[in-house]
C-alpha cells in the first residue's frame, strides 16, 4: 500500500511538470519575463510541497512499520516466555519423578539386604505389604476374574495395558506348626510327614488359583501365592518330591503356573514393578518436554520468517526513498541552472519528465 502511494505521488509530480511545460509552450515568447520567473518559482514550490508530502507519507509508513515490528517482537518474547515456563514446569515434574525413582531404588536395596516383614495372618500381611509398596492406582482388591464364579482373588496388580497379576495368600498354620513340633521333638519321621502334608496343601492351593484366577488375556499366564513368613517360604523352596526329586516351587510353576513368594521376594517383585511404572512416567515426561521444545522451535521459525519479510519490505521502501531523493536533487539543480525559457522548455521536456516517467516504471516493476 505504501509503495502504491509513492508511485501515485511521483505520477502527480510528472503530470504537474507536463502541464507546466504545455502552458509555457502555448504562451508567446514575448510575454513578460517576470511571469516566467513566477512560473518557475511556483514549480519549485509545488515540487517542494510534493517532496514534503512524500516525506511525511514515508515517515508515517516507517512509523507504522516500526510499530508492527515492535508488536511482533513483543509477541515473540511473550511466546518464548510462556513456552519456557511450561518447559520449566515439565522439568520440575521430571525431577520429581527421578527422585521417586531413586527412593524406590533405595527401598529395594534395603529389601534385598534382608529386611523382613511378618504378620499374624496371611491376608493382613499381604494387604499391608502391597499397600506399603504400591500406590492405590496400581492394584485392586477382591477382584472377580471369571464371570461364572463367585470367587474373588485377594489382590490383582495392574500391569501396562491393564493386564492383571492375580495374588492370593495361603498359610496352613496347623500343618506348618506340625513341622516345628517335629523339629522340637527331634523326630525326623514326623517332620517328613508334616512337610509332605504342607506340600500337598500348597499343591491344592496352586491348582485352585490356576482354575479360578488365571484368565489370559485379562490376566497374566501366571499367578502369585504369597507365603507370609520367611520360615514358611524356606520350607516350601527347600521341599523336594521324594520320588521325582523335583523342587516343589518348580512343580507348581510347571503344572499350575503359580509362583510362590515370601515377604522378601514379593517385596522385591513389587518394587521392581513400581520402578518400571516410574520409569514409564519419566519417559512420558521427557517426551512431553521434547514435544514442547519442538513447538517452540516451529513457532520461533515462523516468527523469524516474518521478521525477514518485514526487513525486505523496509529495505524496498528505503530504496524508493533514496531514489526519490536523488531525482529531487537533480531536478532542483536543473531548475536552479535555468536562466531563459528555452532552457526551461528543454530541461522539462528532455530531463525532468523522462526521470519521473522512468521512476514511475521502476516503482511499478
Amino acid at each position: 500500500m505504501d509503495i502504491i502511494l509513492i508511485i501515485l505521488l511521483v505520477l502527480l509530480v510528472g503530470i504537474a511538470s507536463l502541464i507546466l511545460y504545455l502552458n509555457l509552450k502555448s504562451k508567446p515568447k514575448d510575454e513578460n519575463e517576470n511571469k516566467e520567473v513566477e512560473e518557475i518559482a511556483n514549480l519549485k514550490t509545488e515540487i517542494q510541497n510534493l517532496k514534503d508530502t512524500l516525506n511525511n507519507t514515508i515517515n508515517t509508513s516507517l512509523g507504522s512499520m516500526s510499530t508492527s515490528f515492535n508488536n511482533l517482537s513483543t509477541g515473540v518474547t511473550k511466546d518464548m516466555t510462556e513456552a519456557l515456563t511450561k518447559v520449566d514446569e515439565k522439568v520440575g515434574n521430571f525431577n520429581q519423578q527421578v527422585q521417586l525413582l531413586n527412593q524406590s531404588q533405595e527401598g529395594i536395596t534395603k529389601i534385598l539386604a534382608g529386611v523382613k516383614k511378618y504378620g499374624t495372618l496371611a491376608e493382613f500381611s499381604l494387604d499391608a505389604l502391597i499397600k506399603d509398596l504400591l500406590p492405590a492406582s496400581q492394584f485392586m482388591t477382591n477382584v472377580k476374574m471369571k464371570e461364572d464364579t463367585s470367587e474373588n482373588v485377594e489382590f490383582a496388580i495392574k500391569l501396562q495395558g491393564d493386564v492383571l497379576v492375580p495374588v492370593d495368600s495361603h498359610f496352613p498354620v496347623e500343618k506348618f506348626k506340625a513341622i516345628t513340633d517335629g523339629h522340637d521333638a527331634d523326630d525326623k519321621r514326623v517332620v517328613a510327614d508334616a512337610r509332605a502334608k504342607l506340600a500337598t496343601a500348597f499343591k491344592a492351593k496352586a491348582k485352585s488359583v490356576n482354575e479360578k484366577y488365571i484368565v489370559p488375556p485379562k490376566t497374566t499366564d501366571f499367578a502369585i501365592v504369597y507365603a507370609p513368613t520367611e520360615s514358611l517360604y524356606k520350607e516350601l523352596t527347600e521341599y523336594q518330591d521324594p520320588s521325582t526329586k523335583e523342587l516343589l516351587t518348580q512343580e507348581l510353576m510347571k503344572k499350575h503356573k503359580v509362583v510362590i513368594c515370601g515377604p522378601n521376594t514379593l517385596s522385591a517383585y513389587l518394587q521392581s514393578l513400581h520402578m518400571g511404572f516410574q520409569s514409564l512416567k519419566v519417559q512420558k515426561g521427557a517426551t512431553e518436554i521434547y514435544n514442547h521444545l519442538k513447538t517452540i522451535s516451529t513457532r520461533f521459525g515462523k516468527h523469524f520468517e516474518n521478521i525477514i519479510s518485514l526487513r525486505k519490505k523496509l529495505e524496498e521502501a528505503m530504496a524508493v526513498v533514496d531514489k526519490f531523493g536523488t531525482d529531487a536533487r537533480s531536478i532542483t539543480r536543473t531548475l536552479e541552472s535555468i536562466k531563459d525559457p528555452e532552457q526551461l522548455e528543454k530541461a522539462v521536456q528532455t530531463e525532468n519528465v523522462e526521470k519521473f516517467v522512468d521512476h514511475s516504471k521502476q516503482a511499478k516493476n
